[in-house]
Order: C-alpha cells, then sequence, then structure tokens
C-alpha cells in the first residue's frame, strides 16, 4: 500500500479509519490538531515534507454546525476552506492522491428526489458554504481526488446524534425529535471502508455520495436508537425545534455511483445494530 497521510486523526472519523487501517496491517502517518494545525501552511508543510505521502485521507474539519453561524464563524472557515488550501496544496506539490470528506449541507434540501453527485450545489449555513469552498479547492488544485459527501454520521469514536439520544434517554421520560428533515444515517465504519476501497480499487477521481443505505427522519432514526428504553419519542416539526443554523429538510444523497462501483452500503438499520453492540 502507498504511504498514506492522516490528518484530523483523533477526530470520529479518523479515529474510525485508523482502527481500520490497523486491523487490516496497513502502515500510515497520523496527526491531529496538535501534531499538525493544517491552518498554519509552515507545519503543513513540514509534515509533507517529512512522511511524502501518496495517499492523504483529509479527515481535519470543523463540524459543529450551530456555533459556525457566529461565535465560531471564523474557526469554520479557517479549517474548512483556509486549512483545506493548505492540504491539497501540499498534496498537490508531492503528487499525492486526496480524500476530501465534505457533506450533504452543500445542498439546500429543497430538492423532493435524490440528489446525485452533480447536482447543483446551494449551501444555506456557514458550515456547508465552507465545506463547498473546500471542494472547490479540492477540485481546482489537484489531480487525484476524491471527494466524498456524506450525512448525519455517527460512529463510537466522537460526539454525535446516537450518543445524545442514549444520553438523554437516560434522564427523560418523553423527548421530542425533529420529524421533517429527512436523511441518510452513516455509520464512520462504512465511510471509512469505501475511503480505503476507492483508493485501493483505484476508481475514476472525482464526487462520490457515500452513507447508509436506506434513509429516514430524524425521528424516525431515534426511535430505532431508543427502540428498546423505556423513553416516549415524539415528533415535532422544524419550527417547533428552532436551532442557529439551517438544516436541509430533505438532503437525500444518491448511492447510485459508489454501488456501480462495486461498493454496497449497509443499510443504516444494520450499521446502528452493529454500532451498538459496541456501545453495550
Amino acid at each position: 500500500m502507498s504511504k498514506i497521510m492522516i490528518t484530523g486523526a483523533n477526530g470520529q472519523l479518523g479515529t474510525e479509519l485508523r482502527h481500520l487501517l490497523d486491523e487490516k496491517g496497513i502502515v500510515y502517518d497520523a496527526f491531529d490538531s496538535r501534531e499538525m494545525d493544517i491552518t498554519d501552511r509552515a507545519a503543513v508543510d513540514q509534515r509533507f515534507a517529512a512522511c511524502q505521502p501518496e495517499i492523504v485521507f483529509h479527515c481535519a474539519a470543523f463540524t459543529a454546525v450551530d456555533p459556525a453561524e457566529d461565535e465560531k464563524k471564523d474557526l469554520n472557515w479557517a479549517v474548512n476552506e483556509t486549512g483545506t488550501k493548505n492540504v491539497v496544496e501540499a498534496a498537490q506539490q508531492a503528487g499525492a492522491t486526496l480524500v476530501y470528506i465534505s457533506t450533504d449541507y452543500v445542498f439546500d434540501g429543497t430538492n423532493e428526489d435524490e440528489y446525485q453527485a452533480d447536482a447543483p450545489t446551494n449551501p444555506k449555513n456557514e458550515y456547508g458554504k465552507a465545506k463547498l469552498a473546500g471542494e472547490q479547492l479540492v477540485e481546482k488544485i489537484m489531480d487525484k481526488y476524491y471527494i466524498i459527501r456524506t450525512s448525519w454520521v455517527f460512529g463510537q469514536y466522537g460526539k454525535n446524534f446516537v450518543y445524545t439520544m442514549l444520553r438523554l434517554a437516560k434522564d427523560h421520560d418523553r423527548l421530542t425529535v425533529v420529524a421533517d428533515q429527512v436523511g441518510r444515517p452513516t455509520w464512520t465504519r462504512t465511510l471509512a471502508e469505501f475511503m480505503l476501497y476507492a483508493v485501493q480499487q483505484q476508481l475514476p477521481y472525482g464526487y462520490y455520495q457515500l452513507s447508509n443505505d436506506g434513509s429516514c427522519s430524524w425521528y424516525e432514526f431515534a426511535r430505532e436508537i431508543l427502540k428498546d428504553q423505556s423513553v416516549d419519542v415524539q415528533p415535532v416539526t422544524s419550527e417547533q425545534y428552532p436551532q442557529k443554523a439551517y438544516r436541509p429538510r430533505h438532503s437525500i444523497m444518491s448511492l447510485a455511483k459508489v454501488k456501480a462501483a462495486g461498493f454496497t452500503p449497509i443499510s443504516w438499520q444494520e450499521a446502528l445494530a452493529n454500532f451498538m453492540k459496541q456501545v453495550d
């Protein structure tokens, strides 16, 4: 296997990817924000010069969607745009292949059908705008790249909706969850497996969309998470549960391209069940 570098090594996805590579006996260099601050171009160049990576899994990102609207707006752009630019330029100079993780939030959520990989983008919040800026930098600068959009990410190694629901269920008899936002949950294990699959199978470069199969509302997702808990889960509208950042109402991204490439994601229910075994 080619020399691998992972950014955001201690994040939810970076940690999952490290465990997957460890299982397969694949060697890599991995750096968290303290070891390589991607907003510092000199620090990035120094790491790239030392490691000479041939494949870069760019997992580092600012993902706090609501704070990105105001108090963390500058940090959102510093990490997701400037930081990505630093990594992209260093990767291109090294002649490496870059895997960039993006989001369904690059879409506005008004499409009632599945979003195809080449569908027009129209982000409505600061996080989505910054991630789209990252996509555009990758496409403009890199010769060899995979841009993988994902959504509703959950996994063993970070804060996410599943952990939040499980925590709230311990202290509440009744929970209300938004029922008019629909998308596809994504297990970090499935995402990490596709990231590795793309580079190992040398798939054609370009845009891909990866989540677990099937779709649901946040309410339906919560019901499945808590089906064995003695808690009453009730649906509410987005208007009844206002949030700082705009959320797409319908952000189901097509999986046709990854399936055509020979990768078949398991259903989100099966992914959740597998994840829950790790939590127990």
